[in-house]
């Protein structure tokens, strides 16, 4: 029998915002009503909208608009651009987005210049659309679909790509609904989604023809202090051995692997932990390992938004990367990705031997 590590006591701690902003054509759906109606009960204030557009009323200290936003959903309607999907390498075949934005704290967010406006984190009212929209791209894409040691995935279909949808699941019940629909759907695709929080609850009882993997996103406990307002990785582990023994696949994202001093010994440690939790219950365990990498423009966001943080981002062990659209990013060097790599792939093949590492970027 694995010996697993202690659970902290704060097992099911959630996020509910402080207001929910309703636009007027969010009101046309049912699933936008119910988020509403679901708010209300749970005490949270329920603003609605007169139009479409989202009049915030955040306050002019940049701090405090930050704070206000973090702490506000809205119920929009997905237009029909976000629903025309994207691929997603090397995760997935295609990414299909539930909402926007995420009310985690995370001085590391790569959503940091890529979403524009303040960070309030917006819903589709229009889920069916949505679903209804993802037929079409069965047998396409260029991940799974085509790939020889990926292709039992069947066509793959991201959902956490600007989002932590399991975050958000007690107001909106979106990704049970994803889940229930991928569990009918007749043909051979899945749904993944990668979280940082932990109430798996609405999840284990619903019917997902493991057509659905859940992964945990995971850092050592050194790098806590950049994961404000998430479950702790005790919790997200717990978190994917439930959801394990109600048969969904499970995977790890050991993201963002922060190269700071001690990062061997923090990494063994943490792989270890997953080992003791997961290592005698999983059967289908993917791992996927994503270095720490930011651009000009989310450094300056993030600095704004954590001034005085302890998270290394200089030019030290970094290099400039340009991106298939132009665009730079900074990443580790060479000799500091190999090391990563290294350890990584020997760490996994000793105590994760049965795990399949989809990929290290």
């Amino acid at each position: 029998m694995s010996t697993q590590p202690d659970l902290p006591t704060n097992a099911r701690a959630g996020w509910l915002p402080r207001r929910l902003l309703v636009t007027r054509s969010s009101l046309a759906f049912e699933h936008g009503r119910a988020i509403a109606e679901r708010a209300a009960a749970l005490g949270v204030e329920v603003v609605a909208l007169a139009g479409d557009r989202l009049a915030t009323g955040l306050p002019d200290d940049p701090r405090a608009a930050y704070a206000s936003a973090k702490a506000t959903l809205a119920v929009v309607v997905a237009p029909p651009s976000k629903r025309r999907l994207q691929p997603i390498a090397p995760s997935a075949d295609w990414r299909v987005d539930l909402a926007e934005g995420c009310p985690a704290h995370c001085s590391y967010c790569y959503l940091a210049g890529s979403l524009k406006g303040p960070p309030i984190t917006r819903v589709y009212a229009n889920l069916e659309e949505i679903l209804d929209g993802i037929p079409a791209y069965l047998g396409q894409g260029t991940i799974t679909s085509r790939s020889r040691d990926r292709a039992h995935e069947g066509t793959t279909f991201e959902a956490s790509c600007y989002t932590d949808p399991l975050a958000l699941e007690p107001l909106t019940a979106s990704l049970s609904t994803a889940i229930a629909w991928f569990g009918r759907l007749q043909a051979p695709a899945q749904l993944r989604f990668t979280t940082k929080f932990a109430d798996v609850r609405p999840l284990l009882s619903l019917d997902h023809q493991r057509r659905t993997r859940m992964r945990a996103s995971i850092n050592p406990r050194m790098f806590a202090r950049f994961e404000g307002g998430t479950a702790p990785v005790a919790r997200r582990l717990a978190a994917l051995r439930e959801m394990a023994s109600a048969g969904y696949p499970i995977g790890l994202t050991i993201a963002p692997i922060i190269a700071a001093q001690g990062w061997r010994d923090a990494y063994g440690d943490l792989l270890a932990d997953a080992a003791a939790m997961l290592g005698d219950i999983a059967d289908d365990l993917t791992i996927e390992l994503i270095t720490h990498r930011f651009n000009t423009g989310s450094k300056a966001v993030l600095e704004s938004w954590y001034p005085g943080s302890a998270l290394d981002m200089t030019a030290a062990n970094r290099t400039t990367k340009r991106t298939k659209f132009g665009t730079e990013k900074q990443v580790y060097d060479a000799p500091t990705m190999r090391a990563l790599r290294d350890f990584f792939e020997e760490r996994i093949a000793a105590l994760l031997p049965a795990a399949r590492i989809l990929y290290f970027t």
